[in-house]
């Protein structure tokens, strides 16, 4: 039974407090809400409230001219503690909000909502920000995607990335025609351009480590249909599938890696299949030109131009334009991390979190997720594990075997006390720390299955062994006892 506690401080700024209020400013108040995931596991959800009026910084950080203005000034104002939140209110009749809009989501971990006329009505409000900013029921229920029954979850939930400790990263350029075109690109300055601060924001999540390589030769294995009226060749979505395999083989990232890698794949089509365009499951070409592989990637097609006249000497040179490649694959990135964006009401304006990649609530919503996928997962290695020792009763447990198991449970036990408290940091860190001595403990070589034998295998493998000795001894043995037994029948002669 996991609680999830989320510290919420609601904030009156000037005409905006709720004539219907229980009591006098500051007040605390608690929401709690059930999400059930199966018969035996449910999560329940405490929002645990402060309401109070804004002080005089913050009243002046609200009279800025825009909405993004009073949230960067906000941010040094407000608790900056991983899943707390701050929902400052505005008066109904606020321009910091724009015509139509009731609620802005900044970057940090603050919201700005216009102020409804009941307490009732905020509160109804105030529910539907916070389910955007910390989790939802759909969420947790992806992060708890073994438990929950088939049927019940959504598509989407399959195509995020399990709980890992480490993620690697790989930046793949296809040249299947390298005689035709000498592509150049500058991936380097493009991953510390673009990817690095992604990846810095999520540091606190899981290790990254980043490689890149150039593969020659290397052919989709799917041949595009031509079409005659666009000129061009098509890849169409029931074919996608196929090109994956193919390519996957010359990788050769995965062989020899410990954590899941994630592929991203840049393919510049050869000269007799260009331009090369996708299209989705309609038949209508996708904008992006690209696909992505739930739990593996993303491919992007890149077409280069048509050279100006027919006599170009070849290879043509290609210099890849990495902002709009850069800017799929971060897409493609954000969606294996369940970090797309869902569909929000009209009235919710979401600010872009920038060269960061994410906003700073989207890292608490992914540790909120990535904290109760960890319990659950050493929950199930220390049950396989106890299920796996039962049956084997002469298995040897080691002392540095025991003490990671005892380890697993204290850090488990210490995850869900600390989420109960609304710690998320430390439940996290907790949490891996669990994960980490559940497998060590499980996959020790000791405890391999393989090195004890079943009692009738026993039997089988000695009996042969022993039987043909043990068979003269034993008649021999019944000898010398039935000898000494005629020996006492016999009277003794008496002189």
């Amino acid at each position: 039974q996991v609680q999830l506690v989320v510290p919420i401080a609601v904030v009156f700024g000037p005409g905006s407090v709720p004539g219907d209020l229980p009591r006098p400013l500051p007040f605390g108040d608690v929401q709690e809400m059930e999400i059930s995931v199966n018969l035996r596991t449910s999560v329940t959800s405490r929002y645990e409230m402060l309401y109070r009026s804004t002080t005089g910084q913050e009243e002046a950080a609200l009279a800025a001219a825009t909405a993004r203005e009073a949230d960067a000034a906000l941010h040094p104002l407000q608790d900056t503690t991983l899943g707390s939140l701050t929902m400052y209110v505005v008066s109904e009749t606020s321009s910091l909000l724009p015509q139509g809009i009731n609620v802005y989501v900044g970057k940090h971990r603050s919201a700005l909502v216009r102020a409804v006329g009941s307490l009732a009505a905020l509160q109804a409000r105030l529910q539907e920000v916070t389910q955007v900013m910390s989790f939802t029921a759909s969420s947790i229920a992806a992060a708890l995607s073994d438990r929950v029954p088939n049927g019940q979850l959504s598509p989407d939930a399959r195509r995020y990335l399990k709980s890992s400790l480490g993620y690697e990263i790989t930046f793949s350029l296809l040249n299947p025609d390298p005689k035709s075109h000498a592509v150049d690109w500058d991936i380097e300055g493009a991953v510390n351009c673009y990817v690095k601060p992604v990846l810095d924001k999520l540091s606190l999540v899981a290790n990254f480590s980043v490689d890149s390589q150039i593969l020659y030769y290397a052919v989709l294995g799917v041949t595009p249909r031509y079409d005659k009226e666009s000129s061009s060749f098509l890849l169409s979505a029931h074919s996608l599938p196929h090109v994956i395999n193919p390519v996957e083989a010359r990788l050769g990232s995965s062989a020899a890696s410990l954590y899941p890698v994630l592929n991203f794949l840049l393919y510049v089509p050869e000269r007799s299949h260009s331009p090369l365009y996708i299209q989705d499951k309609d038949g209508a070409p996708v904008s992006t030109n690209a696909f992505h592989s739930p739990r593996w990637g993303g491919i992007m097609v890149y077409n280069t131009e048509a050279p100006a006249s027919s006599q170009a000497s070849l290879p043509l040179h290609v210099d890849v334009d990495m902002a709009r490649v850069m800017e799929v694959f971060l897409a493609q990135l954000r969606l294996l991390f369940g970090l797309s964006r869902e569909e929000l009401p009209p009235e919710f304006l979401l600010e872009s979190p920038g060269n960061e990649g994410l906003a700073d609530w989207e890292l608490d919503h992914l540790l909120w997720a990535h904290t109760v996928e960890n319990i659950a997962t050493v929950s199930t290695t220390l049950t396989s594990l106890a299920q796996l020792l039962d049956k084997i009763g002469n298995i040897v447990i080691k002392d540095d075997v025991a003490s990671e198991v005892y380890r697993a449970v204290a850090s488990v036990q210490s995850a869900m006390a600390k989420l109960s408290l609304g710690h998320l940091h430390a439940a996290f860190q907790a949490s891996k720390e669990a994960v980490t001595s559940s497998e060590r403990a499980f996959f020790d070589p000791s405890l391999l299955h393989l090195l004890y034998f079943p009692d009738d295998q026993k039997f089988a493998i000695y009996i042969p062994l022993f039987l043909p000795m043990a068979v003269p001894i034993l008649l021999s043995l019944a000898k010398i006892v039935r000898e000494t037994r005629q020996r006492k029948k016999e009277p003794t002669k008496m002189d």
